[in-house]
């Protein structure tokens, strides 16, 4: 028999990768749709933690004042992340801020609503723990990368990682402009290191900001060099 003439060995149906976006439109989940302007304050430290947000469009950034007024960025947050959920754990107030970085749409989902969903759709259930775990590990990392690297390599990483290098999906080469400033604060640095490593970054062509902030692959050996 030929070959082209032999069974197929039946697979399965194909799966079809989840999305979050489709699930939140569709199931019937009771939540308000908010846009906010670029730089507006969709929660602050110290607020009541009633909700869990999604980002539809545009991006946040989560950031920590200590006692003496130091900001700290915790993360900087792209479409198809959730944020605010330490509400499902118990938190009562908001340990940090959240922040629109660009004109943005953000769906705001009821404490109780989310906690019915997740007890009630398994595969979404499932879907948003391996978020929650993946987010976790991304905190880790980042502490280790506080805690051990260097300045230039902090820098690279984040930059790298805003570019969702390393992610399944197609990295973003092309980066809306951020500012050296929220850089700086992103890796607990100054804004002239960040400026210093920038123009060295750019020297190098690991990066180049002539239209938005374009990442190239190269910048990798930074973080990889010893």
């Amino acid at each position: 028999m030929p070959r082209s003439a032999l069974p197929r060995r039946y697979e399965g149906p194909k799966q079809v990768p989840f999305d979050a976006q489709t699930f939140l439109d569709s199931a019937g989940i009771a939540r308000k749709v908010v846009d906010f302007p670029k730089k507006a304050t969709i929660f602050a430290q110290g607020d009541a933690a009633k909700h869990v947000m999604y980002i539809q469009q545009g991006g946040v950034k989560l950031s920590v004042v200590n006692a003496s007024g130091k900001e700290a960025v915790v993360a900087v947050l792209k479409p198809g992340d959730f944020f605010g959920e330490g509400c499902l754990a118990g938190q009562a107030i908001r340990i940090g801020s959240a922040t629109s970085t660009a004109l943005s749409t953000v769906l705001v989902i009821d404490k109780e609503e989310m906690i019915r969903v997740l007890h009630s759709e398994h595969e979404f259930s499932d879907r948003f723990i391996a978020y929650m775990l993946s987010r976790n590990i991304r905190v880790e990392e980042d502490l280790v990368d506080q805690l051990f690297n260097s300045t230039e390599k902090r820098l690279a990483r984040a930059l790298l990682l805003l570019a969702r290098y390393g992610k399944k999906d197609e990295p973003q080469k092309i980066l809306p402009r951020v500012s050296q400033e929220t850089l700086a604060e992103m890796i607990g640095t100054t804004r002239s290191r960040v400026n210093l490593f920038m123009n060295k970054f750019k020297k190098l062509r690991f990066i180049d900001n002539k239209n938005g902030l374009e990442i190239n692959s190269s910048l990798l050996s930074v973080v990889l060099h010893d």
